[in-house]
């Protein structure tokens, strides 16, 4: 593929963002915009395979005599809710100058437009050392049941994983997982002008203070310590009933050092309080620091670092990265935008670093 036809690419993928942008792909109602995609993608020749709203497709210029490796693309093409304060209707790109600005376009469109216009091109190379996919997938920003995860078992065998996320174009070689709890206390009913019972919101109390001031022991040196925090709390039914339940709930950002299953165990030890997790399966991720694919960050410049943000790295039981366009102080944010230097940058950062790749 010549210079200019990456010429090309790059411009037809600030038209599909604003498309995508223009085209509400809330968590679950993503249906229109993977078509959008889909269509993009088809009309190079690629052969687009879907479940649910995900979509993804391969490479074909790689040797399939030689049992070579697997590189994974992936990022997302849901959005959040938007907010409250946006000047201008999230729906609609605005272009201003070097700013385009709409709901999505930083997290994480400018990076699902940037991989695909990667992955174009790189497939118009010559044989490539290593076999492509390609997804764009959905319920990323819910950690829903329908998204990336319900299409992992399809994709084959993957032997690296590149997440777009906006993290300005760094590498993220670890980055923190997720446990919510729901806690609960127990306690017996009472007249509160008798003070009978037992104030179920006062054993809560005692353990969210416990909590507030509690620290682990390890410490991760790109993730620091496991952070805590209870984030919501309900208990009572009227003034002048000593309450005998209260729940309340428990956020905790993992690291590496510890497993999930532990960090619960080492919790439910501490506190009266009975937990429940909701789910164990966001992990936190780490790569090692000697994987190639790290060492290649590393050569061509590339500062890498530990995210304190949660994606679908969690849920690949396989090494990942996390690098893509944007800010990730923009995302979730009114008037969210994303730079157009940053996306033709990105495109041309993403190439570099796979073009010549070795595992």
């Amino acid at each position: 593929m010549s210079v200019v036809k990456l010429k090309v690419l790059k411009e037809e993928a600030i038209k599909l963002l604003i498309r995508i942008i223009n085209t509400p792909s809330l968590s679950k109602k993503e249906k229109k915009v993977s078509y959008l995609i889909e269509n993009y993608i088809s009309k190079y020749g690629f052969y687009i395979k879907r479940k649910f709203n995900n979509i993804w497709t391969e490479n074909t210029n790689y040797n399939k005599k030689k049992n070579i490796r697997t590189i994974l693309l992936n990022s997302h093409h849901d959005t959040v809710k938007p907010g409250k304060n946006w000047e201008t209707d999230p729906f609609t790109a605005i272009k201003k100058e070097d700013k385009l600005i709409g709901l999505g376009s930083n997290d994480a469109g400018a990076s699902v437009v940037s991989l695909i216009s990667t992955f174009i091109y790189l497939s118009n190379l010559c044989i490539l050392p290593y076999k492509l996919v390609l997804s764009i997938t959905a319920e990323e920003e819910i950690s829903g049941s329908l998204g990336v995860r319900s299409i992992l078992p399809e994709l084959g065998y993957i032997d690296l994983g590149i997440i777009g996320e906006p993290t300005k174009m760094k590498v993220a070689i670890a980055e923190k997982g997720l446990i919510i709890l729901d806690g609960i206390s127990e306690g017996k009913t009472g007249h509160s002008a008798r003070n009978q019972g037992v104030n179920a919101i006062y054993i809560a109390t005692k353990d969210i203070e416990f909590l507030r001031n509690f620290q682990f022991d390890r410490k991760s040196k790109l993730l620091g310590f496991p952070i805590l925090t209870v984030t919501q709390i309900k208990g009572g039914i009227q003034h002048n009933v000593i309450p005998d339940l209260c729940s309340f709930v428990i956020d905790i950002r993992t690291n590496e050092l510890y497993s999930n299953e532990e960090l619960i165990e080492i919790i439910q030890k501490k506190i009266r309080s009975k937990i429940k997790p909701r789910s164990l399966h966001f992990h936190s991720s780490f790569i090692n620091p000697i994987h190639p694919i790290v060492l290649k960050a590393k050569l061509i410049g590339i500062k890498t670092y530990g995210s304190p943000t949660l994606s679908d790295q969690s849920i690949m039981p396989f090494p990942t990265i996390k690098i893509g366009v944007g800010d990730s102080i923009r995302s979730h944010t009114p008037n969210e935008y994303v730079l157009i230097s940053e996306i033709l940058d990105g495109i041309d950062i993403y190439i570099r670093f796979l073009k010549d790749f070795q595992f």
